[in-house]
Parts: C-alpha cells; sequence; structure tokens
C-alpha cells in the first residue's frame, strides 16, 4: 500500500517548480483553468507509471527552454518488504520526516523508509529513470526500479476514456484484483465467433474470483451488468491474445461499451477492491460524465467518508458538488505565480467548511465578493444582469464569485474573507454600517491585501437605497414592496419607522406637491430592514430591485454621487481580477 510523500516538479509544461507533501489519501486539486492540476497528475503518471516507451517533446520544457531539464521526483513510503529489500535497494533507502517534509539520506529509527524516483528529460528528449540517493551518488552508483516493482507502484489513471481498465491489458486493473491469468490458446484455433463461446466457457473457469469481485461491484455501485459477468474474446479485436479479453454482460455485450460515467464508476470500484495491489489512483476531471448523485457515489466508493484512507488518490474537479462532499482536509487549492506553483490545503476550521458546503462554486474561482447578506448578493447580480444587457461583461465571466455571509456577526465577513485571502484567492467585502466590525479586524483584513466596500455612515443596503436613487425611483421600490408584502404591511412598517408621524398614504403624495425629504427618505430605508420582515431581504427579492429599478435609474443620472461611486469602484474591482 504504498504512498507518495512528496512531489517535486522542475520545467515541466507549464510549471518550473512545485514542491509538494501530499495527504496519504485524496488529495483533490481545484484552482482556475490552466493553473497546472492536470500537469501535475501527468507528471505523477509519467514518473511513476510502467511504460517503457514514452516520447516527450519540446513542448513539455517550461516556456520550451529545452536547456532547463525536466526533473519530476517522487518520494515513496510505506513502502512493501520487495521495496524495502537491502540487497536490492539498500544503497537507495532513505529517511522521511512527516513533520518537517525532509528527506534525510540515511533511513533512521524516527524517521519512515522510503524510496525516491526520479524522472529526467534532457534537451536529447530521452527519459531516463533512477532512484536517488547521496550515498549512491558518491559510489557512482545508479539503479531504477526492477519492472515487478515498477508495474505493481504503477497508479490506474481514470481519464476520458476508461475502456482499456475494462479488459486484461497490461496496466489494467483487472489484472490487480487477483492473481488468475486466462489461458486462450485452445480457442485460437477456432472461427472467431466459436472460439469466443469457446473461451469464454474456459474463462468463466480461469477468471472466476475475478468476474466475482466485478459482478459484486457492478451491484454495489447500481451497475446493470445483468446476474453475470463474463469474459470473452473481444469480437472487434484483430487476434486474439491476453489484451484481447475483456468484460462482458450477460448477454456478451462488451462493457467498453457502457457510457462514460458508469465505465469510470465501475472502474473506481474495482480499483478500491484491487487496492492492495495498487494503491495510487489518478482521476482527471471526476466529475466527466457523472450526474450530481453519482459524483457523490464515485467518491464514496474512493472512500471519501473513511477514517482510513484505503487508496491515495489525485484529482481535479470543476465541480461543486464534489466540492460539498469532500471535507476540507481533502482539498488542495493549486496556485501560480510566474511559474513557481504552490499547494495550499484548504483546511477544517468552521468557517472554511462552512463556506465550502454552502458556496462550493466560490473555490472553484480566482477572485470572491464576501457579502454581508442576501441583499448585497442580490444587488450585485441584478447590476450584473442589468449591466450585462447592455453589452458588458458579466462578474462571473470576470471570475468573481458571491458569497452570503447571512447577516449577523459583523466580523463575520473577515473571517470568511480571510479563509480565503490565505489560500491565495483575491479577496474583497461588502458590508453594512450600520453595525460596524471590530476595527482591529477590518484592519487586519485590509492590511493583508483585501478590499473593503462599505455603505456610508451608520446606513444598510436599504438606507443607501432610499436615500440615494432619484425620487422616481424610490417610488417603484414602495411600489414593489407594496406588491410583494401587501399595503397593510408597508403601513405598519412606515408607522412603526416613524413612531407614528408616517402614513403610507402621507408618502405617497409627498412627491405630488413637492419632492420626498430626507426625512421620509430615512424612514423608509428603516422601515425597509425591519428585522426579520424587510422588504427586500432575499436575493431573488434585491436581485429585481437592482435589475429593473436601480441599474437603469444609476444609468440615466441624477443618482446621489457617493453611492454611485462605491458601485462604480466595486466593478472596477471585478474587472481588474
Amino acid at each position: 500500500m504504498a504512498r507518495i510523500r512528496r512531489i517535486e516538479i522542475l520545467n515541466f509544461r507549464g510549471v518550473r517548480f512545485l514542491k509538494w507533501m501530499p495527504a496519504p489519501g485524496i488529495n483533490c486539486l481545484i484552482g482556475p483553468g490552466d493553473s497546472g492540476k492536470s500537469t501535475v497528475l501527468d507528471a505523477i503518471d509519467l514518473c511513476l507509471g510502467a511504460r517503457r516507451n514514452i516520447q516527450f517533446s519540446d513542448a513539455d520544457f517550461f516556456n520550451l527552454d529545452v536547456t532547463q531539464a525536466i526533473s519530476i521526483s517522487l518520494t515513496i513510503g510505506e513502502l512493501g518488504d520487495a521495496l524495502k529489500n537491502f540487497d536490492t535497494y539498500g544503497l537507495f533507502l532513505r529517511g522521511f520526516d512527516p513533520v518537517t517534509g525532509n528527506v534525510e539520506d540515511e533511513p533512521e529509527k524516527d524517521l519512515e523508509t522510503v524510496l525516491t524516483l526520479t524522472l529526467t528529460v534532457q534537451s536529447d528528449l530521452e527519459p531516463a529513470w533512477t532512484l536517488v540517493s547521496d550515498r549512491a551518488k558518491a559510489q557512482n552508483a545508479t539503479r531504477n526500479l526492477t519492472w515487478a516493482d515498477r508495474v505493481q507502484l504503477s497508479p490506474t489513471r481514470i481519464g476520458a476514456l476508461a475502456e482499456s481498465n475494462l479488459g486484461w491489458r497490461r496496466g489494467s486493473v483487472l489484472n490487480r484484483l487477483t492473481e488468475e491469468k486466462a489461458d486462450a490458446s485452445a480457442a485460437l484455433v477456432k472461427a472467431a465467433r466459436d472460439a469466443r463461446e469457446t473461451f469464454g466457457d474456459d474463462a468463466g473457469k480461469q477468471l472466476a474470483e475475478t468476474l466475482r469481485i466485478v459482478g459484486e461491484a457492478a451491484k454495489e455501485l447500481g451497475i446493470d451488468v445483468g446476474d453475470k459477468v463474463r469474459a470473452l474474446l473481444d469480437a472487434h479485436a484483430a487476434t486474439f491474445a491476453g489484451g484481447t479479453i475483456s468484460l462482458h454482460n450477460e448477454e456478451g455485450v462488451p462493457l467498453r461499451g457502457l457510457g462514460i460515467g458508469s465505465a469510470r464508476l465501475l472502474i473506481a470500484g474495482l480499483q478500491r477492491k484491487a487496492a492492495a495491489q495498487s494503491s495510487v489512483l489518478l482521476v482527471d476531471e471526476l466529475e466527466h460524465g457523472l450526474e450530481p448523485h453519482r459524483i457523490i457515489r464515485f467518491l464514496g466508493s474512493l472512500g471519501a467518508k473513511e477514517k482510513t484512507p484505503p487508496l491515495q488518490i489525485f484529482m481535479t474537479t470543476h465541480s461543486p458538488v464534489a466540492l460539498r462532499e469532500l471535507a476540507g482536509k481533502q482539498l488542495f487549492v493549486l496556485r501560480e505565480t510566474g511559474g513557481l506553483h504552490a499547494v495550499m490545503n484548504v483546511g477544517t476550521d468552521d468557517a472554511t467548511q462552512s463556506t465550502i458546503r454552502f458556496y462550493p462554486d466560490a473555490f472553484l474561482a480566482p477572485s470572491v465578493l464576501i457579502c454581508e447578506g442576501a441583499s448585497e448578493v442580490g444587488l450585485m447580480r441584478g447590476l450584473d444582469q442589468y449591466l450585462t444587457a447592455q453589452d458588458h461583461a458579466s462578474i462571473s465571466a470576470r471570475g468573481v464569485a458571491l458569497v452570503d455571509c447571512t447577516g449577523g456577526d459583523s466580523d463575520r465577513p473577515f473571517r470568511r474573507g480571510e479563509a480565503f485571502h490565505k489560500l491565495g484567492y483575491r479577496v474583497a467585502v461588502l458590508r453594512d454600517d450600520d453595525k460596524k466590525p471590530t476595527p482591529g479586524v477590518e484592519q487586519a483584513f485590509s492590511d493583508a491585501g483585501g478590499a473593503v466596500f462599505a455603505w456610508r455612515q451608520d446606513r444598510a443596503l436599504e438606507d443607501e437605497l432610499f436615500f440615494s436613487l432619484t425620487e422616481a425611483a424610490v417610488i417603484k421600490m414602495l411600489d414593489f414592496a407594496i406588491e410583494l408584502h401587501g399595503e397593510a404591511l408597508i403601513e405598519d412598517h412606515i408607522k412603526s419607522a416613524s413612531k407614528g408621524t408616517k402614513t403610507l398614504n402621507a408618502v405617497k403624495v409627498e412627491p405630488m406637491i413637492g419632492e420626498l425629504s430626507e426625512e421620509t427618505r430615512v424612514i423608509l430605508g428603516k422601515a425597509a430592514r425591519t428585522k426579520r420582515a424587510g422588504w427586500f431581504k432575499s436575493v431573488s427579492w434585491m436581485e429585481q430591485v437592482a435589475r429593473e429599478i436601480v441599474g437603469p435609474d444609476l444609468a440615466g443620472g441624477g443618482v446621489d454621487e457617493g453611492f454611485a461611486g462605491i458601485l462604480t469602484d466595486l466593478f472596477a474591482w471585478a474587472d481588474n481580477g
């Protein structure tokens, strides 16, 4: 059950330098597109995979600079007896400190015994694999892993095309389930159709245990393969050999005809059962071909919820469903600055974990705007919809995700913002000013590079809207509130906010005989944010207000300049991502 303890990549594709100590279980890489997630999986596959011939090109070198050699090093721990054999690998056995991540050249009592395998590619494009240790270098000793050990350590990869794992081909997961081997020689002398049936009878005996395991796994995962899985010669193969034996359902239809999602799900289940022989799994875009409920099943089959991880898994995803199902300790953000890559664990503190559950999409965007409540989220969404209709690029297209802090504690937006900021996200907070945050908390967030946008002195969003918009827009907002809640409730709120000095009718008449007074605007703002019964206290309500009233009012001019300036600065921040 070998585990990769440390990964070092130099000058490979878009990665100039990466050093990472992965977790022993699930390592789900997230981050913006082209950040290098798939490159990390490719590096592991190329270094540890059991292939005799691999072709490299100049494009595999960082910035096409072939004068800087590609180097991929994997330090492997939890070694089996064969890999700790002193006669075979004694000169290359080293010690790994899990606390510091350092590798000592001599294995020591308090350190884990490990091997470091390095793949190097020079300008001649010829790959070379070698085990690494200072002791061996001093003695000019070199060696690679034995082929048998490479085969055993080789990771299984589940990509867009997974059908190779549904046959007994080299490196297939089926060859790792049991020690059984099939002999097709008796069937080769017959015609293809007869040989297929004849071999099927023999294979049922020769591969009985493997077929039983496959059948059980398919049943557990809800994949219909009939009552019995069979091993038959593939009718599409031009010749018959071990690699042409593949899985078929009860009617003899090849399982490679399964949908992409079903094939990936079945292979994941089989890999779990083959963990004792091969414990490293690589999964590109885990959601590919899977509906949300099967993404959950897929992760469950890989042991995502188990205390002791059965496999070490390196996967990539852009699925909010996957993020919601995984714990913070299983998620890793990959960041790149000038070719220097860093991998940061999302973490398991309460603020981060709750944000993953409610706003997993935010972890998939490069920029995050933390909104104090649903009203601010609705405002930004509605204004964005209005501006998009005017041919402006949307904030989502510019990589900005909105997070709702659900009101309450005025320091909460900054705690959530800090959780994102320490992971390399670009973060801003949009807050009310009727309840002020702790000064030191906001200052620390700003000093760390976070942006803060706040409504003006002592105002919540509703105060700002009713104070700042034109008279016509204020009346439209009042009419919309009546449409949503009825005149009686709006009347009660206005009377309460004004301590009985104003009525709904008086407010409506006021513009007809003059203009809305500042006092009336303040009363409307206060009434609109009545606790637990706010007029627009939902994303959808404020979204409509922003799209149909605030946006057009801003475009028409006459809106208070201070309020308009805050929104201009907010969208400028989004643009500059």
